[in-house]
């Protein structure tokens, strides 16, 4: 199984890495192969909602404004399934997670029930440094993200700073068998 697990917090050494890492060691020790992605490193903007709302992204499914974006957007549909991790800012995902999912979903979910993400195994991981107030919308978020793209959500974890010992553990058991469980579906 080939996993990609998105990151996107500017702290590397924050509760968010933590999860990252914590995802890697459990898809690691089913096996599968991970890459790891920092969106904070990527260089991908904003989408540009270019013509009247929809550009390239309605009619060809791909993303007219030119950066990281496009060689993301195709290793992602290479992909059997992906993480999505980010910290929690205002109850919602980080600016740089929200600018790729966005543009993902500009993509894909224009295809309806062909999107390139449909059926593929994700897990959602809202990390809050803070109260942890805003993780469960910031779940919720992720959710509707997959929803649009017709993937598959295996399943969605809120960690806070207070849970952060006891939810790592967790991360890397989920990951673990989302991939032990890949062959059975």
């Amino acid at each position: 199984m080939n996993l990609m697990i998105f990151t996107a917090s500017p702290n590397q050494d924050g509760l968010t890495a933590a999860c990252g890492q914590a995802a890697a060691l459990g898809a690691e020790q089913g096996e599968a192969s991970v890459q790891m992605v920092d969106l904070n490193q990527a260089r991908i903007g904003l989408c540009q909602a270019c013509g009247r709302g929809y550009g390239t992204c309605w009619t060809d499914h791909e993303c007219q404004v030119v950066d990281d974006f496009q060689d993301l957007h195709h290793q992602l549909l290479q992909a059997d399934g992906f993480v999505m991790i980010s910290p929690v800012y205002w109850g919602e995902m980080s600016e740089s997670a929200k600018a790729f999912f966005d543009r993902i979903r500009r993509c894909e979910g224009t295809k309806w029930a062909q999107s390139g993400l449909k059926g593929k195994k994700v897990v959602g991981i809202a990390a809050a440094g803070g109260s942890g107030r805003g993780t469960v919308s910031c779940l919720h978020s992720m959710q509707m993200f997959c929803q649009h793209v017709h993937a598959d959500v295996f399943d969605l974890i809120t960690i806070t700073q207070k849970s952060r010992p006891y939810k790592l553990e967790t991360i890397a058991r989920c990951l673990l068998e989302l991939v032990k469980t890949a062959d059975d579906v």
